[in-house]
Order: structure tokens, then C-alpha cells, then sequence
């Protein structure tokens, strides 16, 4: 039976949502349409392009707002732009080379008049390298507030709409914005990008789908993509409607990153069970085998600037701040908590951990205070606005209690706050509360260590004196993402209010000493991983992934969003019925190997019985005496034997060639008659049947066969492996071997070197062999064939291995269904025969299988 990574890639699938209008500019020359491919390389140019400049590689940066700040002028009525230095996108820039050029595309935060864009294009070219991407109001808010933010976002962090008032329902409306959003980002892409040379970073969930438009448009562009927010478990993720699009296009890169190990496990989980993908580790990088394309994965969370924070530690006023926090909090101990108004940062969580631990030991009553900095809302739908009345009102209940006129234990501070500040507050609290029950990353305590970390000036502000060991510590969530990095934390479950409130005193009280070890581990990762180390390990990594594009050929196929790009070798190509059927009759002695299902008979037809134009094709070959013709299957010995009777001289090989024999009239041969080993086998097979939903056992003469298709994937996979450790010990001395993927038997390549081993044998060397299949195990057939070609047969002999579907495979030809198989049967009945099979092409049905 095919497997799924082994299926006929012809299928498209429907649903087009666009088409993408062509770029004017020079291309390089890549295969549209299947067929023969030229031998011209695809990164030649035409004689046009032969005087155009060398252009030098670039990176281009996509996201979903460009790194700058737009104001417009009071005075002269113009836009004015400044760079958004606190941009993680910007910051990039420290991580590459410095004359490397960086173009950014994405949106301005201001609406910009239409009759403007056009000048405001050219002087963000011109003067920032940035490219904007102009949204129509209504487009923008169809897909950002939207599909973004009010579904994609709530859903990746975990929270399903289970009914309208939590969380908004799929609206394909809003679907159509997101897809409709991300081509014009694409085509903004392709305005500025030299495909052969520059380098594609695409940022986060906002553009899930935009790397299948540049797929679809240049089938080698060099592109990778990051993601920020987590990416949630297989059953959050499966209950998304456009799921496999989002996936596709995601697979559509060449490198994806990721935050955590989790984020990176729960892509990979959903690849395997929503798309039947494998995946493993290659010399310590996970990669993904998507169409002869390998997509590697990325696990390194994002650093911060420590240079950008230590300069404002350093001015004047983050000092002078310092000193009036000080002032103000004499003689208590203070909490930092600086979170965006939003369900997931788990401020009212934390607010009540406060509250328990102040009941819980009076002796923080009125000596412990939380600053809770809260940053603007990036959105104002009702849950923000429900979020903020329980904070507010939580807050006021704990200073009720538990303050006085002069005494506040909770102080929000609900306001923008400048940078220097939030340092400031940093710098001087003895702990830091992170809470959030969800969150892609959150770089507060990266912050937060920095700042404690101070300088001498900041020191001098603080009363530190010069050789005092800094401290720090932590709470944190163990559902962030920065949460794995920092092992000094005190990791918590914000849910559990009492663990927290326990963290929280397990922080307040330990010693200064304990504080500064975990202070010192903490700085020396987030001082060496910063967000230059990501971004350059990220660039590297994607230039490793890229640097095999032009080694392969490239085939574009699927409609919309299901488009992928098919990369196969060089050679590969269509195995032509004129050609083979010349080489067919130069030849003396000939050989041809025949899988049965898929290659002659269709996957899907439900009646595998051969047709009778297979019939007519099979016997015409065999009554030719030059040739030697072989059906090699998995199926059993009297099943075959039953359905190919009508052709006496035919030789089979059944059970992946156990059982074998050369016609009709012949005895078959069996590898082996010792079969005891069945006996001590079956009852171990059946044990993890019943302990696994989904398997079954295939009992065949040769072999038995657990199968677990049907099983979860990964439960699957898992009980697999553990019954192959058992099989391994149980049949240490027993003649038979356990074997990962086809049976415990022998393989459909050991019937080849059988069959060229005899008929060399008896003096009848073939120079002409044709071996075609379609799945896993034919490819044994293709790797022993040509292993025998070069050491045991003439080297003028003609050789022809060939797959069903376009595929990746060892075969050097294909053909796409099993009407060209039978197709090319009988172009060589008739090649060297009279009597000319007929062939109808209605009567077979064509072999296509998706992934």
C-alpha cells in the first residue's frame, strides 16, 4: 500500500481564493507545468539580463508594522517618520554584518491619505528602506481587529469560541480579509526582491499564508518565518477551519522558528496528524521532508537589546527617577509587574496572589507594595474592558483591607510610561511578577535582570556601593515562553493562587546571597543571548537551509492556498514510451520487475482484480522469449496466484518475495520454511493490539504485520518502538528479523538480486531491465537494481527504474498514474511483437493519492 509521503503528486486541490498577478521584472527560469525539464539551470539568464548589474544580498523583513514612529508636522501640515528604536525588528540590524543592506515591509500605525502614498513610499524607500504596505480602512480592520486579533490570536493562546460571548465564531468573511491582507504584503515583497539573492523574514501569525503567495510566484525564494505567540497543542489547533492552509503555507518556507521546544513539538504534532508528515532530527536540526523539500525547524527565543537598555539606565532622568521611587517607597519592599491590558497576562491572578499572601503573613502588611504598570491596550474589545474592571476592582478591595491614608499595597499605574521610567522601576524592585497563563515569549524579566544588573551610574543613584554583588528574582509563569531559559526562576502555575502567593514569599525572604547566584546565571544568558544572537543564529540558519535550492529541479502544483513546490533531482524526469521502447528493441535478453497495487491496478478502485487489458499487456510481454517478467507484491501467494492465472508464464513474487515462483507450472520457492517464530511472535503482536486503540495484526505466511494507521499518531508511533525493542530480544535467536516500516520478512530488493542472480546463472546475463512501483518498499526494488547494474551486469546494459507519481524517489524516471504504466506496457508488447495488445484508456481508473 502507498504511503502517504509516497503518493502521486499530481492532485490538486480546489479552492482557489486568487491568483497572483505576475511582477514585471526578469525571473529565474523554473519548470510551470510538469514534463521533461530542460537542461538549461534555472539560475541562467536570458541574454537580456547578461549587462545587468550584480545586485548584493539582502535581507527583507516582513511584518505587520514597519520599525517607525509617523507624526505629522503642525507646522508645515507633512508626515514626519523617526525610527522606532525599540522595535525588535529594527534591533535585527545588530545581528548582521555592518554593511548589510535590510529592507523592511509592512504597515504605518497612521492612516496615510491615498492621494499620499505614493511620495510616502518613495521617501520611506529612500530614507529608511521601508516599504509600506497600504490596507484599505476596511480590509484592515477586517483582518487585523478581526481575523487577528479577535480569533487567530484568542485561539492560539488557547481560548476557543466555544459560545459568542467567549471568543468571536469562524467568519470566512474575515478569513478572505487575512488572505486578501497577506497577498498585498506579498506583492509589496515582490516589488523589491531579487529572488536569486535576497533573503525573505516573515514575522509572526499576521502573516501565516503570505510565504505560499511568494512560493507560488518564485518556486526558490530563500524564506524563513518566526513566530512570536505560542503555537497551541493539535486539539486547539485542529478545531481552526483553515487549518491545513495555515499549515501549507508555513511549510512553504524553508526555515521556522519558534520560541520553545513546545511550540516547535505542537507544529510538528499537527504536520503529522493533520498532514501525515514526518519529521527528524538531521545532524541536530528537525526537518520536515514537505515534496522533496526539507523544512527545517527553529527553536531559540528572542533576546532584547542589552546595549539600547543600558544607555537609558545611564541618563540623567531614569537617576533622578530612581531617586524619587526610593523616596517615596522608603522602607519597603517592592513587586514590579508591567503587563499589556489583555485575558492572557493573568493580572487579576496575581492580584489575588497578593491579597493571600498579605493574609497569610501580616508581617508584609504594610512594608509590601506591587507597582502594576499596565501598557495600552492593543485592542478594545469587551473581554479588555472586562479584564480592566476586575483589576481595577481587585486592586481597590486590597487597598481597602489592607492600606492606609499613607499606605497603598497595590499602586497601578495605568498610563504610557516612557521608557526611563519603567527602568527605574525595574532597577529598584526586589522582585519581578510575571503571571501571564499564556504568553509567545514576554521579555519583562530579561528586563527586569538588565536594570538590576544597573551601571556605575545607576549603582551611584541607588546608594549601591561599588563592589556589592548584585540581585535579582524572579516569579514567573510557567506558560511563558522566555520561562524554559531562565532556570534561577521560580517558576509557578498562575492559577494556583496559593503557590504563587508562596513564590512570592519564598522571593521576598531568601538570602541575599541565594538571590545573587540566581541574579549572576540569569544576566550571563540574557547578556550573551540577546536579540543580535537570535537573529544572527536565525540568518544562518536559514542561509544553511537555502543552500541546496539550485541543486534540485522544481515543479509548482496545487490551487490557492494548497500550492507547494515539488523538488526532485536534476535527472528526474518522465519516461518516455518512444525512447524506452527503442532501447527495448536493440536488447536481447530483458528483465521487468511489476508492483501490483498502485502500478497496476489502482489505489483506488476497489476491485483489485486485473483488469483485462492488464491481462492482454502481461501475456503479450511473456510470450516473447527474450523476456523475463516478474510482479513483485505484498500480497499473499494465492490471492496473486488467483488473480494472474490466465498468464502462464509470468513469475511472481509475493509477500515482498518470500514466496516466489518463476510461472504457472513452477513450485514456489520460499526463503525459509522455518516459521516456529510465528507462535512467539503472535501473542506479543496481540497484547499490543488490545493496548492500542486503532491497530490490527496482518497475518500473512512469510510475515506478520502490526499495523497502526489508525491508531494516534503518536501513541502509534510510541507503541511501534517499544514493540520493536521487545520483538529485537524476543527473536535474538529466532530465524526472522524485526523490521521498522514494511514487515518482519524479507524486502522486494532481495527478489531482484535473486532473479539477476539465477538467470546470470544460467548464461542468460540481461542488458535491458524495467522496474516500476510505487511505494516505500519498490524502492528497494530501484536501489538494489541499480546496485546490480553496475557491479554484475554489462555496462552497455539499459537500465530503467521508475516511480509512480511525481515523487522523491531512487528511481531517475516517472510515470503519473497506472494508465501511463499500462500505456507503456504495451508501446513495448507492440515494439517487438506483431500481435498488439489492445489498450483502452477508459478501462483504468488513474492512481492518485493525497497527502
Amino acid at each position: 500500500m502507498a504511503s502517504k509521503s509516497y503518493g502521486n503528486l499530481l492532485g490538486l486541490i480546489s479552492g482557489d481564493i486568487m491568483d497572483i498577478p505576475r511582477t514585471p521584472r526578469t525571473l529565474p527560469r523554473v519548470m510551470t507545468v510538469p514534463g521533461i525539464i530542460s537542461d538549461v539551470d534555472g539560475r541562467e539568464s536570458s541574454d537580456e539580463d547578461s549587462d545587468a548589474p550584480v545586485v548584493r544580498e539582502r535581507k527583507i523583513i516582513v511584518a505587520n508594522m514597519l520599525p517607525l514612529h509617523a507624526s505629522r508636522d503642525t507646522e508645515t501640515g507633512k508626515w514626519r517618520f523617526t525610527f522606532d528604536e525599540d522595535s525588535i525588528l529594527l534591533q535585527v540590524k545588530n545581528g548582521l554584518a555592518p554593511n548589510a543592506e535590510v529592507i523592511y515591509i509592512g504597515s504605518l500605525k497612521v492612516d496615510i491619505d491615498v492621494n499620499e502614498q505614493d511620495e510616502v513610499s518613495q521617501r520611506l524607500l529612500k530614507e529608511f528602506k521601508c516599504v509600506p504596505t497600504f490596507l484599505p480602512n476596511d480590509l484592515l480592520k477586517k483582518f487585523y481587529h478581526g481575523y487577528c486579533k479577535q480569533y487567530l490570536w484568542p485561539l492560539f493562546h488557547y481560548m476557543l469560541p466555544m459560545c459568542p460571548d467567549h471568543g468571536d465564531r469562524f467568519d470566512r468573511l474575515l478569513w478572505q480579509a487575512y488572505v486578501s491582507a497577506n497577498k498585498i504584503f506579498a506583492d509589496k515583497v515582490m516589488e523589491v526582491i531579487n529572488p536569486e539573492d535576497d533573503y525573505v523574514w516573515v514575522h509572526d501569525y499576521h502573516l501565516m499564508v503570505l510565504p505560499t503567495f511568494l512560493r507560488k510566484r518564485f518556486y526558490r525564494v530563500k524564506l524563513g518565518f518566526f513566530l512570536h505567540s505560542p503555537f497551541p497543542s493539535s486539539e486547539i489547533y485542529r478545531t481552526l477551519p483553515v487549518r491545513d492552509e495555515i499549515l501549507r503555507g508555513l511549510l512553504n518556507c524553508d526555515l521556522v522558528g519558534f520560541h520553545t521546544f513546545d511550540y516547535a513539538r505542537h507544529f510538528l504534532s499537527c504536520c503529522s496528524r493533520m498532514l501525515g508528515l514526518d519529521y527528524a532530527s538531521k545532524r541536530g536540526h528537525i526537518g520536515l521532508d514537505y515534496f522533496g523539500r526539507t523544512v527545517y525547524i527553529k527553536i531559540l527565543p528572542v533576546g532584547i537589546h542589552v546595549g539600547r537598555l543600558t544607555s537609558v539606565l545611564d541618563l540623567p532622568c531614569t537617576s533622578e527617577k530612581v531617586k524619587e521611587i526610593q523616596e517615596q517607597y522608603k522602607g519597603k519592599k517592592l513587586i514590579v509587574g508591567i503587563d499589556d491590558m489583555d485575558i492572557f497576562k493573568g493580572i487579576s491572578l496575581k492580584l489575588l496572589a497578593l491579597e493571600y499572601l498579605l493574609n497569610q503573613n501580616p508581617e508584609f502588611q504594610g512594608k509590601l507594595v506591587l507597582i502594576q504598570i499596565i501598557n495600552p491596550a492593543r485592542s478594545s474589545g469587551k473581554d479588555v474592558q472586562e479584564t480592566m474592571r476586575e483589576t481595577y476592582l481587585i486592586a481597590r478591595r486590597i487597598n481597602a483591607t489592607y492600606g492606609s491614608p499613607s499606605y497603598e499595597p497595590v499602586v497601578i499605574i495605568d498610563r504610557p510610561v516612557p521608557r526611563f521610567e519603567k527602568s527605574a522601576y525595574y532597577a529598584v524592585a526586589e522582585c519581578c511578577l510575571v503571571n501571564a497563563v499564556r504568553d509567545g515569549m514576554n521579555l519583562v524579566p530579561y528586563k527586569y535582570i538588565v536594570c538590576r544588573q544597573g551601571t556605575p551610574t545607576l549603582d551611584e543613584a541607588l546608594g549601591i556601593k561599588p563592589d556589592t554583588p548584585h540581585t535579582s528574582m524572579l516569579v514567573v509563569s510557567e506558560f511563558i515562553g522566555c520561562s524554559p531559559s531562565l532556570s534561577g526562576a521560580i517558576r509557578v502555575n498562575p492559577w494556583d493562587i496559593d503557590a504563587v502567593a508562596e513564590a512570592l514569599n519564598l522571593a521576598l525572604s531568601m538570602p541575599n546571597h541565594e538571590k545573587h547566584l540566581r541574579h549572576e546565571k540569569h544576566y550571563r544568558y540574557v547578556s550573551s543571548h540577546d536579540v543580535a544572537y537570535w537573529a544572527r543564529s536565525f540568518l544562518q540558519d536559514l542561509e544553511r537551509a537555502c543552500q541546496n535550492h539550485y541543486n534540485k529541479r522544481c515543479w509548482g502544483f496545487g490551487l490557492g492556498l494548497s500550492f507547494r513546490v515539488v523538488s526532485l533531482s536534476p535527472s528526474f524526469r518522465k519516461l518516455n514510451v518512444d525512447y524506452i521502447a527503442s532501447a527495448y528493441k536493440r536488447t536481447t535478453r530483458r528483465v521487468i520487475f511489476l508492483d501490483y497495487d498502485g502500478t497496476l491496478v489502482p489505489q483506488s478502485c476497489m476491485n483489485k482484480c486485473p483488469s483485462s487489458e492488464v491481462i492482454s499487456v502481461l501475456n503479450a510481454l511473456c510470450s516473447d522469449p527474450k523476456n523475463t517478467v516478474f510482479i513483485v507484491s505484498g500480497r499473499g501467494r494465492n490471492q496473486l496466484g488467483e488473480w494472474l492465472s490466465p498468464c502462464l508464464s509470468l513469475g511472481i513474487a509475493a509477500e515482498h518475495g518470500y514466496f516466489l515462483r518463476w510461472d504457472k507450472d513452477a513450485d514456489w520457492e520460499s526463503t525459509t520454511a522455518e516459521l516456529g517464530w510465528k507462535e512467539i511472535v503472535e501473542p506479543i503482536m496481540r497484547s499490543y493490539t488490545e493496548a492500542t486503540d486503532g491497530s490490527n495484526i496482518e497475518t500473512k505466511e512469510s510475515a506478520l504485520v502490526w499495523h497502526h494507521r489508525d491508531a494516534d499518531p503518536d501513541f502509534g508511533s510510541w507503541q511501534a518502538m517499544e514493540l520493536m525493542d521487545h520483538l529485537e530480544n524476543v527473536l535474538a535467536n529466532e530465524p526472522a528479523v524485526a523490521t521498522r516500516g514494511h514487515s518482519i520478512g524479507v524486502s522486494k530488493g532481495l527478489v531482484v538480486e535473486k532473479v539477476i542472480s539465477s538467470l546470470i546463472n544460467d548464461g542468460k546475463r540481461p542488458d535491458f531491465l524495467v522496474c516500476i512501483g510505487d511505494d516505500r518498499s519498490d524502492e528497494d526494488m530501484f536501489e538494489s537494481l541499480l546496485k546490480s547494474s553496475t557491479v554484475s551486469l554489462p555496462a552497455t546494459s539499459e537500465v530503467f527504474c521508475c516511480t509512480v507519481g511525481q515523487k522523491p524517489s531512487k528511481a531517475k524516471y516517472y510515470l503519473d498514474d497506472t494508465s501511463d504504466v499500462l500505456r507503456l506496457l504495451c508501446g513495448l508488447a507492440s515494439a517487438a511483437s506483431p500481435q498488439k495488445p489492445r489498450y483502452n484508456p477508459h478501462a483504468q481508473v488513474s492512481f492518485e493519492s493525497t497527502f
